[in-house]
């Protein structure tokens, strides 16, 4: 299996600057570098608490590049929705290269409708910029001279530069609840990304299966055990009951910031979002008792956490998982200790699945 720390900033100003956020991710980072961890990945979000430090995902992952020797450096994600292809492309290409080749990238469609409002792109757009962008993003990384006419976006004879460090960035797709986002996933050659946190568990398994077979269906090959990544919340403590206390303050802060623009959805509908008029709601009842019940997060011992990950590999048939660990603006030490632990007895415990 491998194991990468994610980077979901859910703090308020008050709470702690991004000076601060950024010196303790950036210090976690590193740490995790050397405990054998195989990624780190950040988000793109704007305006809020809500992931809102996080506005270019390639300006952290460049400065982690310059802190780190081994990880691999995701996108997790970049909303193209928000940003003309061409200078999205230009952006992951320059993190290519400050690398030394080790970027990945994943998309996201963009759900939040405070985030369309601001940049004036209708929501009605968001799945025809979404997929024609990934379009026209992987053929200026693969062709020397572009010539585009879609819906959204026209150029004639682009070319990307700097070109890719590597033969080929790898690409990933996040889907979260229709059948058809995960079939267009394999369709179209991507990695995948999906989240446990809020999903029907039987539903999202059908909807992996989904994916491998429009992928393999589609002629791209057999899917690998490092094509399918899975975001999880994780504290590891050395005593179970710290653990599990010291999560339930963080899991609230979390989900009451996520609340904070969630709740938008309280009085949007539309029809490129189905079923998101329902976030909030389901958010609510997502109380922190009913998360440990239902294996939703890893927090607990070394040993208990072993075992979660077990369980969610064994279900789920993912055998890459990657790890908010510094949540709901967890104070450093407890990160850092989690980082720690995690690095030297959660991770050896899997060498031999590694292998």
């Amino acid at each position: 299996m491998q194991f990468g720390i994610s980077f979901f900033p859910d703090v308020h100003p008050e709470d702690k600057s991004g000076q601060e956020y950024y010196r303790e991710a950036l210090d976690l980072t590193e740490q995790a570098d050397k405990l054998g961890y195989h990624h780190t990945r950040i988000v793109e979000h704007y305006e809020q608490a809500y992931g809102g430090y996080s506005s270019n995902p390639s300006i952290y992952l460049a400065a982690a590049s310059q802190r780190t020797k081994n990880l691999r450096l995701i996108t997790g994600c970049v909303l193209p929705a928000f940003t003309h292809p061409v200078k999205l492309a230009h952006e992951l290409t320059m993190l290519d290269a400050i690398s030394g080749g080790r970027a990945e990238v994943g998309f996201a469609r963009a759900f939040l409708p405070h985030e369309f409002n601001t940049f004036g792109v209708p929501m009605a757009e968001s799945n025809q910029r979404y997929r024609e962008s990934l379009d026209v993003i992987r053929r200026l990384w693969q062709e020397d001279k572009v010539t585009h006419s879609g819906e959204i976006y026209k150029f004639e004879n682009v070319s990307v530069l700097p070109r890719p460090t590597q033969k080929k960035i790898p690409t990933w797709v996040a889907a979260i609840q229709t059948p058809e986002s995960f079939e267009w996933a394999g369709e179209n050659g991507h990695n995948l990304m999906v989240v446990p946190y809020l999903a029907d568990y039987d539903k999202l398994r059908a909807n992996i299966k989904a994916y491998k077979e429009a992928y393999e269906k589609a002629g791209h090959g057999k899917v690998q055990k490092d094509q399918i990544q899975m975001a999880v919340h994780t504290l590891v403590c050395e005593d179970e009951e710290e653990a599990l206390k010291l999560g339930e303050g963080y899991m609230n802060h979390y989900v009451n910031v996520f609340l904070e623009s969630a709740t938008a959805w309280d009085s949007t509908t539309s029809t490129q979002y189905k079923g998101y008029d329902k976030i909030a709601e389901t958010l609510r009842a997502m109380t922190y008792e009913r998360v440990i019940k239902e294996k939703r997060v890893a927090i607990g011992n070394p040993e208990s956490v072993i075992e979660r990950f077990k369980e969610l590999s064994e279900f789920f048939g993912v055998y890459q998982f990657s790890l908010q660990m510094n949540f709901g603006g967890m104070d450093f030490e407890h990160a850092e200790k989690s980082v720690q632990l995690f690095g030297e007895k959660v991770i050896p415990a899997f060498e031999t699945v590694n292998a």
